[in-house]
């Protein structure tokens, strides 16, 4: 197993931490790895009454672009990540769920980030709104399986977490409990 030789952290902000390690590799090899620490997360692909995905559409500066997505966010210190699900679908949809259910989990980069990242599954939504992040511009969309799944496959959707969740939850949708 690689050993921890030294370590640094030249910045520190509010979203991720910089860290710097220098690491003995099992034959003696001292590399520098740069690690970005982030807290866990979570995403959630959230169907309403009539099976439409919930979706937000927002800018994402590092990408340049404007984004379609699943809801998703950080997990708050002292909250659980299925905790968050309600938090976050409150706060950028202006829904909540009644039933939320694990599909799994997964690194978003374990080659670079710590961010790990929980996949959620949430039904029999309702609305309650809550104050969106001050740095927030979310447009709420509703597709239906069909549009979302022609989006994906034609290169729309962009966003590697709200793919991978979908392939999450394309298994307990497939099963029958959603058309």
């Amino acid at each position: 197993m690689p050993e921890v030789v030294s370590s640094s952290r030249p910045f520190q902000g509010k979203i991720v931490s910089i860290r710097i390690d220098e690491v003995r590799l099992e034959d003696g090899h001292v590399i520098r790895q740069e690690v970005v620490e982030h807290r866990e997360s979570m995403t959630v692909i959230a169907l309403d009454a009539e099976e439409r995905i919930i979706l937000v559409r927002q800018y994402r500066h590092p990408a340049g672009a404007e984004l379609l997505e699943t809801p998703a966010g950080s997990v708050d210190p002292g909250e659980t990540a299925e905790e968050a699900v309600n938090r976050e679908l409150a706060e950028e949809t202006g829904l909540k769920a009644r039933e939320v259910l694990s599909l799994g989990s997964f690194y978003l980069a374990p080659g670079w980030t710590t961010e790990h990242m929980h996949v959620y599954l949430a039904r029999d939504l309702y609305e309650e709104t809550a104050e969106a992040d001050e740095d927030e511009r979310i447009e709420v969309v509703r597709l239906s399986r069909s549009e979302w799944e022609a989006k994906i496959h034609g290169g729309e959707i962009r966003d590697s977490k709200s793919i991978a969740a979908w392939h999450l939850a394309l298994p307990y949708l497939n099963a029958g409990h959603a058309s």
